[in-house]
């Protein structure tokens, strides 16, 4: 395991151990799965696809489909135009999707291949009706959300048509790279404040669809390609999570003059109710009591177990926009976020994570922030500070494991429990979820720990 990881921290600037993080291609092909119809297309070589596809079924204990350019020397060597039409060719004669989403790799972009011009030149054998996207996502630069942010602007770029004037009467909702469940407590809430809207990219109905007799290779979720044409007619989008989402928000501002807003991921109770706010203010629909009654019951199970949670130092890992909500979440409950960390370069993330420090009247002094740092460095932190909660993906296990401190999963990837994706962190059912999770862990090990003598009934 991990339990010679030493506790004196040396400054390293060439080499990571453990990143928090993975590459751009799977963050690209995750936001590509979110359209309806669509065929993600990794143009590089086979077994980045493979790892990409992988990487994806196991945590959502589903199989992602994706087409590859299947480099080979030559392709290396000489570009891989030639593969990315054969393929385009191949993918529509075989698969017949509605639309394929192309994303580059670390090998096609030290090439040079150029996906606009490649396409261009494919138009002819491209079906009418078809359409073909791309964006680039090399692998060394940023992570698995910058890739998702890249797909989702390039999408809106490319396809997004109006004048921003709010002539369809919705609101664009570009959610962040979190789980369906997740998508779907957001569209209920939506649907419950009777809120006409698009959400781009929308993987409910995709990544978690139901067990039938019949295989669909393309099942019914996902955005449909006439909304996404349609959000440049909408009144106003709200990116949910400044890493994942606002580029594409600022990208369909620009191109057709949607006003945007960008916000934390509605992770607790009050990042939620920032968001229903905004949704309220933009749209003049007020929030029904239908889900007050939801936060209600959210605040009074806060009031009953705050003294599971007070004063218990917690690290958090994971990606930036939930790393960011999370801080946030636990500091309502009383706890004391020690140590923050996120594999994703940025300098927003450290302003940000100052940001909700300060206005929880914490001492930012008191606690560990990073962007693009890595686990090694947050076991090392963890060492030499201990505390007595992890929240992050499964890769945390390890540290727990050495530290012998209780983890609560949370984030992508998470690879050794199942059921997750399917239910939400977000919202104040998200909220309720997090908060047994949480208390859960902490109970267990207060139990494990306890004398015979000292074991008790009513916690």
């Amino acid at each position: 395991m991990l339990d010679f990881t030493p506790k004196e921290i040396k400054e390293r600037k060439a080499l990571v151990i453990n990143p928090a993080k993975t590459c751009q291609p799977i963050g690209a092909m995750y936001a590509a799965l979110g359209i309806n119809g669509c065929m993600p297309h990794s143009h590089g070589s086979q077994g980045c696809c493979s790892f990409h596809r992988m990487h994806l079924t196991r945590h959502f204990r589903d199989p992602i489909v994706a087409t590859t350019s299947s480099f080979t020397e030559g392709a290396s060597v000489f570009g891989g135009g030639s593969n990315l039409k054969t393929s385009l060719k191949n993918i529509f004669a075989i698969y017949d999707p509605k639309i394929v989403a192309v994303h580059t790799t670390c090998l096609s972009e030290t090439i040079g291949d150029d996906l606009t011009t490649i396409i261009s030149e494919a138009a002819p054998i491209i079906p009418e009706g078809k359409l073909v996207i791309s964006t680039s996502t090399p692998s060394y630069v940023g992570s698995h959300i910058t890739g998702f942010s890249n797909m989702v602007k390039s999408t809106l770029q490319l396809l997004a048509e109006g004048e921003g004037k709010g002539a369809n009467g919705k609101i664009n909702i570009i959610p962040g790279f979190v789980n369906p469940g997740d998508m779907t407590e957001i569209k209920e809430l939506l649907e419950k404040m009777d809120v006409p809207f698009t959400m781009l990219p929308d993987t409910s109905g995709v990544v978690d669809s139901p067990m039938t007799s019949k295989y669909e290779m393309y099942p019914e979720g996902g955005t449909k390609i006439e909304d996404i044409k349609d959000a440049g007619n909408s009144k106003a989008t709200i990116a949910l999570g400044t890493f994942a989402s606002e580029a594409g928000s600022i990208a369909l501002e620009t191109k057709c003059g949607v006003p945007s807003t960008a916000i934390k991921m509605p992770v607790g109770v009050k990042a939620t109710d920032e968001f229903l706010m905004e949704v309220s203010k933009i749209t003049g629909k007020p929030v029904p009591w239908e889900i007050e009654k939801v936060r209600g019951q959210v605040v009074d199970i806060m009031v009953d177990t705050h003294h599971h949670f007070h004063g218990k130092k917690v690290g958090i890992f994971g990606d930036p926009d939930q790393v960011i909500a999370m801080t946030e979440f636990v500091l309502s409950l009383g706890m004391v976020p020690k140590f923050m960390l996120t594999g994703t370069p940025g300098k927003a993330f450290d302003k940000q994570i100052e940001k909700v420090l300060d206005d929880a009247g914490v001492n930012k002094e008191d606690s560990k922030y990073m962007s693009k740092g890595d686990l090694f460095l947050f076991h090392q932190w963890i060492k030499n500070e201990p505390v007595d909660l992890i929240i992050g993906n499964t890769y945390g296990k390890y540290i727990a494991r050495a530290e012998d401190t209780p983890l609560v999963r949370f984030g992508f990837p998470v690879l050794d429990r199942s059921v997750h994706t399917y239910l939400p962190t977000v919202g104040y059912k998200g909220a309720m979820r997090l908060i047994e999770k949480i208390s859960d862990a902490l109970l267990e090990r207060a139990d494990r720990d306890a004398e015979d003598k000292d074991l008790e009934l009513v916690m």
